[in-house]
């Protein structure tokens, strides 16, 4: 009886431990309760598409009526919002940055707006800029893609506006850039600005490009908040160099 126990009781134990471990996404909780719950963030967001919309404004009367104005979004995190997949793939004790349900989620999850965005979009269209949406969705899913825009309601949605992965986001750009003014761009990561943001670029060289190109940001680059997935997400963090004391 007492071998039953002990045998129970190991195995009670081993269950645990390794629920532990299966449930160390529960970590992501904080940054995805801030992203999906706070009303900071929600302020944040509408308080860069009301920045957005002053820069445009002024964009298009430094160019003037007849320039062929341009502006440039990311999707995911800038104008819609996935944390519902996120929250999911957690709760399931899945690593969400594996990206391995992403494409079950562009066929047929339910992203929802984002503070702003809309009403930012709305009056660049009816301002005549043209809306180019440069995303790394995937590209074998783009019909999905494409319906889920307009379902939003998102305008100048479009097989030749919406640009997904394949080339580099740069070569994207760059082919808006040889038919169009391009007055600014939006993103909730820095690669959706430039190239030397890359995944790839260190984080020291990351930060350095931002103090290089500081004067951009706030006036052509826009850029969103994202506390659930970036570049940063494995960094190591810098503590305090003290004893603990809880008094």
């Amino acid at each position: 009886m007492a071998a039953a126990a002990f045998t129970t009781h190991s195995h009670a134990e081993s269950g645990e431990r390794q629920e532990a471990e299966l449930c160390s996404q529960e970590a992501y909780a904080m940054g995805l309760r801030y992203q999906q719950q706070s009303a900071e963030v929600a302020a944040l967001q509408r308080q860069g598409f009301a920045l957005a919309t002053l820069r445009l404004e002024q964009a298009i009367e430094r160019h003037g009526d007849d320039a062929n104005l341009a502006i440039i979004s990311d999707v995911d995190e800038t104008l819609i919002d996935n944390s519902a997949l996120l929250v999911r793939d957690m709760q399931k004790c899945h690593d969400y940055t594996a990206w391995d349900t992403w494409l079950h989620w562009e066929r047929e999850g339910t992203p929802r707006m984002i503070p702003g965005a809309l009403d930012f979009l709305e009056y660049a269209d009816a301002q005549g800029v043209a809306i180019f949406y440069v995303s790394d969705r995937y590209q074998e899913n783009k019909a999905d893609t494409l319906a889920t825009l307009e379902r939003l309601g998102l305008p100048q949605v479009s097989e030749e506006s919406v640009l997904l992965l394949g080339p580099p986001k740069q070569e994207r750009r760059a082919k808006v850039e040889g038919d169009y003014t391009l007055v600014m761009q939006l993103g909730d990561t820095l690669h959706d600005f430039s190239e030397a943001f890359v995944s790839s670029v260190p984080l020291d060289e990351q930060h350095a490009q931002v103090e290089a190109n500081a004067e951009r940001f706030g006036h052509d680059w826009i850029l969103f908040p994202n506390a659930t997935y970036g570049t940063w997400r494995k960094a190591e963090l810098e503590a305090w160099d003290a004893p603990f004391v809880t008094e």
